[in-house]
């Protein structure tokens, strides 16, 4: 009789820890998954990405069932394609903080994420996508970014690091929103009090679980709320340094299947049977 199960919920993000640089999920990420669900664990991908951005991947990943997007803004219920539960950045107060921010460190380029399971990524001129395989519609002035509700607004700057960037934008707008760093150039506004830990507490609710049976997996300062809710948070190697210094394990990279390591380990004697051998995964 197998061992009972470690972690019943798995929660991944997506860019930099599930998915490989060219946004495909591997044969052996895919086989660890399958494996810790037939242990009975649920998979949940907790990711920045609004919904709209993630239905292809969660198509791609046979998932019906909740995706926790937009930086934790926006239950997702994939197999119905609705909203469970989404909050919206009041706009005014979105274009207040982005006048507060450029007021400390000069023009930046901003872009907004729309709310809904039909909604725009907008950019005004000079903002360039750092994700260039997401679709984003190009506008021609700031003002058409708030014609309607938006879950979060994306900033770069033409000089200064996602680091230098964040830490300005805090400082600068308060409580008027929270200030989250989720990847190579994209630092964004977003609902004050909304991370990734309390969307991912909500679905997990949804689902019955609760922190002392979720193990998380991500890359970026914006997964340290999701790591201090979840028994154990595990960064990847090609992490950001604030995410490792909170982990409680530092696995391999994304691109060298980072969390088939790591759930290989923990589900292992959940393996279908071949010839009464466990199949093993393949290492490559």
């Amino acid at each position: 009789m197998a061992a009972p199960i470690a972690y019943s919920l798995i929660a991944t993000d997506l860019d930099g820890t599930l998915l490989r640089g060219d946004d495909t999920l591997s044969d052996r990420s895919r086989t660890a998954l399958a494996m810790a669900a037939t242990a009975g664990a649920r998979h949940l991908v907790v990711t920045g990405r609004p919904a709209p951005r993630v239905r292809p991947l969660l198509d791609d990943l046979g998932g019906q069932g909740l995706a926790v997007c937009g930086q934790g803004a926006q239950l997702y219920d994939a197999g119905a394609d609705r909203m469970v539960w989404s909050v919206t950045l009041d706009r005014e107060l979105a274009e207040t903080a982005l006048g507060k921010i450029e007021a400390e460190v000069g023009e930046v380029y901003a872009a907004v994420d729309q709310d809904g399971v039909d909604g725009l990524t907008l950019i005004e001129p000079g903002y360039e996508m750092p994700h260039p395989t997401l679709p984003a519609v190009r506008i021609l002035h700031r003002d058409d970014l708030w014609a309607e509700p938006i879950s979060k607004v994306l900033l770069r700057h033409p000089a200064l690091t996602d680091d230098e960037l964040a830490s300005a934008a805090r400082a600068a707008v308060g409580s008027l929103a929270s200030v989250t760093m989720s990847g190579p150039g994209t630092v964004e506004l977003q609902p004050c009090g909304v991370t990734k830990a309390t969307g991912l507490a909500l679905a997990a609710a949804h689902l019955g679980l609760t922190p002392a049976e979720t193990i998380a997996f991500g890359d970026m300062p914006n997964d340290i709320p999701m790591f201090d809710w979840a028994a154990h948070g595990v960064a990847m190697s090609n992490a950001h340094p604030e995410l490792k210094a909170v982990a409680d394990e530092v696995t391999l990279s994304n691109e060298d299947d980072g969390i088939a390591v790591v759930l290989e380990r923990l589900f292992m004697s959940w393996a279908p049977v071949v010839n009464g051998e466990s199949e093993q995964p393949a290492h490559h």
